[in-house]
C-alpha cells in the first residue's frame, strides 16, 4: 500500500513554471482579441455608427469579466448536473480556490485556466455584435450580453468542454472553440437578427466600410491572437501538440486568405483588401476546432475549402434577405460548421488523440459525431438567443428608432463622434495665409 501511494504522488502533475507562464501570454493573446475584433468591426461599419461598433465589442471586457467571476466559470466548469450544466461553489467568486492549487490534470493554477477560458468568453458575445451594426440601442445591447453569456454560452461551454458535459463525454471533438465559440455566436447572430429585423436601407443604399486600413489592423491583431486563442487550448505543450496547432493555424489562415482572394478575383474582378482579411479569418475559424487533429496538409485544405464556401455565403443575405451586416454568419457561422466538420475527414489520428478521420481509415464515426455537436449547438443558440431578443424587444426594445439610425447612432447613444474634423486646417501657418475676413459691408451685401 505505501509504495502505491508513493507511486501515486510522483505521477500526480506538478505545478510547470514554464507552461504556467506560456498560459498566462496566450490568455493576453486572446485579451487582445477583442480589441482587434473591435477595430475589424469599426473600420467595415459606415463613420456614422463605428464608435458604437467599437463599443458593443468593448463593453464585453467588462460585462463578461465580472459576471464569469461571479458564477460563469462555475456554471462551465464545475461538477457536471446531468451533463448540462456545472456548479462548484468554491468557484463562485474565484474565492475558494488555492493559489497553487492545480487544473486537473495539468501543470497549471486553476485560476491560469479561469483566465484563459474568462477571453474565450470575452470574445464570443462580442462576435455577434457584427451582424447587429447600426441598429441596437446600446443598453439593450448590455443586458442581452450579459443574459446571453449566462443562458447560452456558459451551458455550451460545459457541453463540450466540462467534465461530463453530453458533447465532451460523446467525443466530439472541438479542441479551441468552433462549436462552443463560432457556431455559437453565428447561430445567435441569426437568431437575433430575424427578431429585430433589417437596417433602414438594406440592400438599396450603399453600406460601405469607412476604413479598410481600421479593418486590415482589426485583421491583423486577429491573426496574431489567434495564437494564444489555439496554441493556448492545449493548456501547455510538454507533448508537441500545440507547436502543431499553432503551425496549422497559420498555414490554415494563408491558404483561407488566397482561396478568398481567389474566388473573388473569378467572381468579381478584384483582389480587395476586405477580402483579404474576410478571408483570413475565415482560415482562423475553421482551424479552431480542427487545427489539433490534421496534419499541416490537412490544415491547407481546410483553410482552401473554408476561404471559398465562406466567400460564397457571404452572398446569401441577399437571396434570403437576413441582413447580417458583417457576415458573422457567413464567416464565423459557416466558418466554424465547416471546421467543425472536418475533422471527420481529416482527422489524422496521431496529433492530439488516436481518433481518426475518414480520409485516414476512421469511417463515418467521428464524422457522425461532429455533426452532433454542430446542430446541437447551432440549434439551442439560434433559438434560446432569439427569445431573449424578442423578449428585450417587446419589453425594453432592442432597436433605436429610423430617426436615429439615419442620423447616426454614434451621436444619439454616445454623445461623440469617431472623428473631429472642426480643428482641421487651423493651425498657425494655415492662418497665416489664409484670405482676410469680410467686413461687415461685404458680409451684407453676400447676404
Amino acid at each position: 500500500m505505501a509504495s502505491a501511494i508513493t507511486t501515486l504522488a510522483a505521477d500526480a502533475p506538478t505545478l510547470s513554471a514554464a507552461n504556467t507562464g506560456f498560459m498566462l501570454i496566450c490568455s493576453a493573446l486572446v485579451m487582445l482579441m477583442t480589441p482587434g475584433l473591435a477595430f475589424f468591426y469599426g473600420g467595415m461599419v459606415r463613420v456614422k455608427s463605428s464608435l458604437n461598433m467599437l463599443m458593443m465589442s468593448f463593453i464585453s471586457l467588462g460585462i463578461v469579466t465580472i459576471l464569469w467571476v461571479l458564477y460563469g466559470f462555475s456554471l462551465a466548469f464545475g461538477t457536471d448536473s446531468g451533463s448540462l450544466i456545472g456548479w462548484n461553489s468554491d468557484y463562485v467568486g474565484l474565492s475558494g480556490i488555492g493559489i497553487t492549487e492545480l487544473w486537473d490534470g495539468y501543470t497549471i493554477p486553476v485560476y491560469v485556466f479561469a483566465v484563459f477560458q474568462l477571453m474565450f468568453a470575452v470574445i464570443t458575445p462580442a462576435l455577434i455584435s457584427g451582424a447587429l451594426a447600426d441598429r441596437v440601442k446600446f443598453g439593450a445591447w448590455v443586458l442581452f450580453t450579459g443574459l446571453w453569456v449566462t443562458v447560452v454560452y456558459f451551458p455550451v461551454a460545459h457541453w463540450v468542454w466540462g467534465a461530463g458535459g453530453w458533447l465532451f463525454e460523446l467525443g466530439v471533438i472541438d479542441f479551441a472553440g468552433g462549436t462552443a465559440v463560432h457556431i455559437n455566436a453565428g447561430a445567435a447572430a441569426l437568431g437575433v437578427i430575424l427578431v429585430i429585423g433589417k437596417r433602414v436601407g438594406f440592400k438599396k443604399d450603399p453600406m460601405r466600410p469607412h476604413s479598410l486600413p481600421l479593418v486590415m489592423l482589426g485583421a491583423g491583431l486577429l491573426w496574431f491572437g489567434w495564437f494564444g486563442f489555439n496554441a493556448g487550448s492545449w493548456l501547455g505543450n510538454d507533448d508537441g501538440v500545440g507547436a502543431v496547432m499553432f503551425v496549422n493555424t497559420q498555414v490554415a489562415t494563408a491558404a483561407a486568405m488566397l482561396a478568398w482572394l481567389g474566388y473573388e478575383k473569378l467572381r468579381h474582378g478584384s483582389f480587395t483588401t476586405l477580402g483579404a482579411a474576410s478571408g483570413a479569418v475565415a482560415g482562423l475559424v475553421a482551424i479552431t476546432p480542427s487545427g489539433g487533429a490534421v496534419s499541416p496538409l490537412g490544415a491547407i485544405a481546410i483553410g482552401v475549402i473554408a476561404g471559398v464556401l465562406c466567400a460564397m455565403a457571404v452572398g446569401l443575405k441577399y437571396k434570403f434577405g437576413y441582413d447580417d451586416s458583417l457576415d458573422v454568419i457567413g464567416v464565423h457561422l459557416v466558418g466554424g460548421v465547416v471546421g467543425s466538420l472536418l475533422v471527420g475527414l481529416f482527422a489524422t489520428g496521431g496529433v492530439q488523440s488516436d481518433v481518426a478521420g475518414l480520409f485516414y481509415g476512421g469511417g463515418l464515426e467521428q464524422l457522425g459525431k461532429q455533426a452532433i455537436g454542430v446542430f446541437a449547438v447551432l440549434a439551442y443558440s439560434l433559438v434560446a438567443s432569439a427569445l431573449l431578443a424578442f423578449l428585450l424587444d417587446k419589453t425594453i426594445g432592442m432597436r433605436v428608432t429610423e430617426d436615429v439610425e439615419v442620423a447616426g447612432i454614434d451621436q444619439v447613444e454616445h454623445a461623440e463622434t469617431a472623428y473631429d474634423f472642426s480643428g482641421a486646417g487651423g493651425g498657425a501657418a494655415s492662418r497665416s495665409t489664409a484670405a482676410p475676413a469680410p467686413s461687415a459691408a461685404s458680409k451684407k451685401v453676400d447676404a
